[in-house]
C-alpha cells in the first residue's frame, strides 16, 4: 500500500519512466583519493497518480548493465564479491510514500539489491510538467541517495595496497534523473 502526504502535481494515470532521456548514475570512492563514476544502462519504471493525486513509484534496475567505463573493473562489480548480479541480476524500488520536505520531496520505499530490502528515503526534485513533443505530456524530476553497500550485503573488505579498482568505501550516491511521459491509453 502506498501511502503520501502530497497531491501530484501530474494529471492522474500511469507514467512511464523514459530511458531515453533518463540515467541511473553513482559514484564510489576508489582507494580513498578519488571517484569511480558509473551508470546503469538498462532500467525501467512507472509513475502512477491516482485520480485523488496520490503518486506511487516503481522501478527496475538491471544490475549486469553496470558501467563505469572499464571492462575489467565492471566484471569484478558485478561478481559476487559486489552485486553478484548472475544470482541477483535486478535491484528493484518500490514507494510507500512522498512527503514535502521544503521546496523539495522525500521518496520513501523499499530498495532491494542483492535480495535485500531496506527501506531508503530519496531526495527528490520535481522539474516540472510539459506538453511534450506531439506524444503527451511529460514531467521530470530528479532523485538521490547516499547508501551504505553493507546494508544491502556488499561487504568487501579491500586492501588499498592491492591497487583494485574496486570501489572502497561504504558509501555510494546514486543519482536518478527521470522525466516520464504519461502512458496513453
Amino acid at each position: 500500500m502506498t501511502t503520501a502526504t502530497v497531491s501530484s502535481p501530474v494529471s492522474a494515470g500511469t507514467w512511464a519512466i523514459d530511458p531515453a532521456h533518463s540515467s541511473i548514475e553513482f559514484s564510489v570512492r576508489h582507494l580513498m583519493v578519488s571517484k569511480v563514476r558509473g551508470r546503469f544502462d538498462t532500467f525501467s519504471g512507472y509513475v502512477t497518480v491516482a485520480p485523488d493525486g496520490t503518486p506511487a513509484v516503481t522501478a527496475e534496475i538491471d544490475i549486469t548493465s553496470l558501467n563505469t567505463g572499464n571492462a575489467q573493473r565492471d566484471g569484478h562489480v558485478k561478481s559476487a564479491d559486489f552485486f553478484d548480479a548472475a544470482n541477483h541480476p535486478v535491484a528493484t524500488f518500490a514507494s510507500t510514500s512522498v512527503r514535502p520536505n521544503g521546496e523539495a520531496y522525500l521518496l520513501d520505499g523499499n530498495l532491494s539489491i542483492k535480495g535485500v530490502t531496506r527501506p531508503v528515503t530519496l531526495n527528490l526534485e520535481f522539474n516540472g510538467v510539459g506538453p511534450g513533443q506531439g506524444y503527451g505530456e511529460v514531467s521530470g524530476y530528479e532523485a538521490s541517495i547516499v547508501l551504505n553497500r553493507k546494508d544491502f550485503g556488499i561487504d568487501v573488505e579491500q586492501n588499498a595496497t592491492h591497487g583494485s579498482d574496486a570501489p572502497e568505501t561504504a558509501v555510494q550516491e546514486i543519482a536518478f534523473f527521470f522525466p516520464t511521459r504519461e502512458i496513453l491509453a
